[in-house]
């Protein structure tokens, strides 16, 4: 039963150096014409079931004005909402007015996800984004005030000739905020980005390593429930745990990606095709066997602290997981813990998972 949608708006008053998702600049013709065919995308595939979550992501949604906005929110209107639903939209701080809160507010919406990156002037020029201290806190204020408290920042790592007391000066500072929910990235040099051009290189993996730890160090009264995202209790992004519990959901706009039934799919990059209601529906299809299925649920499900719950495991697929690979090696050489009925990566292994999730795909019986 799908349970929650992702809806991407592509617009951006800036393109940052590093981003490698679908976007584009801010338009305002363009803005309208997106918006009549994302009416057209939701229209012909939802299918009525209550969503306990939904998330508009980018792009930066805040970009739009607010006649935008209280367009879009009257398209997504036709999305049914449960009874403790999470409805997200992302921010950058350079775009977002209080009234805008407001009409967030007034549609809704109880989560806000915003793009800070950093406080460091080094950074944010590298990055090429544009900050100012003061109105962060001021909106972080306001949305506290007006009880939009569900805040996530996004805290990015790992950029070139960044020291640990730099980023510790950052973690400092959203410690400070009182922010519920922080999410974690370490820098990657995607292609066709700008750094990519530009022939950016990653810093030294030692490095990184000592910047995820320092992390992880800082954030101790947070719980670090996967990965790279730690959370105050109870604030858990509900939008994300459907994707690392390999759950179905709705994919809408540009470069959406969806799940449903046997299918993953992504919509297409191109804009010039999405404003074509002939290629409304233009999209990579991956039509998914049950082994498949298998290895994402073991993939995503192996990034949370939780890991993978062997009971919930065994009745989504009628067969405990050691039928389908040996993890008792891998338990012997002390890279997954099994306890209560759960088996997961301990987490001062964390910062090699990848590769410990490789060796367990490897195991296969």
């Amino acid at each position: 039963m799908i349970s929650s949608a992702y809806i991407h708006i592509p617009f951006c008053n800036n393109i940052c150096s590093y981003c490698d998702f679908s976007k584009i600049y801010y338009d305002s013709t363009i803005v309208n014409k997106y918006l009549n065919e994302l009416k057209q995308d939701i229209e012909s595939t939802y299918n009525n079931e209550l969503l306990k979550t939904i998330y508009i992501g980018g792009g930066t949604p805040s970009s739009l004005n607010i006649k935008e906005l209280k367009e879009l929110f009257n398209i997504l209107s036709i999305l049914k909402k449960d009874n403790d639903y999470e409805y997200t939209i992302e921010c950058n701080f350079d775009s977002i007015t209080k009234e805008k809160l407001d009409l967030f507010k007034q549609v809704g919406i109880n989560r806000i996800s915003f793009g800070l990156e950093s406080i460091n002037k080094d950074n944010l020029s590298f990055l090429e984004r544009s900050l100012a201290i003061t109105k962060v806190k001021e909106i972080i204020k306001y949305c506290k005030t007006i009880e939009l408290s569900n805040i996530n920042v996004d805290l990015m790592y790992a950029l070139p000739n960044e020291t640990l007391n730099v980023l510790e000066k950052d973690i400092d500072f959203i410690i400070d905020l009182d922010i519920p929910h922080i999410s974690t990235y370490s820098l990657i040099i995607e292609d066709h980005t700008k750094l990519s051009i530009n022939d950016t290189k990653p810093i030294d993996e030692e490095l990184d390593e000592k910047m995820y730890k320092l992390i992880c160090d800082k954030l101790t009264e947070y719980n670090h429930y996967e990965i790279s995202n730690f959370a105050k209790k109870g604030y858990e992004s509900k939008h994300n745990l459907v994707y690392w519990h390999n759950e179905e959901y709705y994919g809408f706009g540009l470069s959406a990606a969806g799940y449903i039934e046997n299918t993953r799919y992504t919509k297409t990059r191109s804009i010039t095709k999405y404003l074509d209601s002939n290629y409304i529906n233009s999209k990579s299809i991956e039509y998914l066997t049950t082994k498949d299925k298998i290895e994402y649920e073991v993939l995503l499900n192996l990034r949370l602290k939780e890991g993978i719950n062997l009971n919930k495991f065994n009745t989504k697929y009628n067969n405990p997981l050691s039928k389908y690979y040996n993890y008792n090696k891998l338990i012997e050489k002390g890279l997954l813990i099994e306890k209560d009925n759960h088996l997961y990566i301990p987490e001062n292994l964390w910062y090699i998972s990848n590769n410990i999730i490789v060796q367990l795909l490897m195991e296969v019986i």
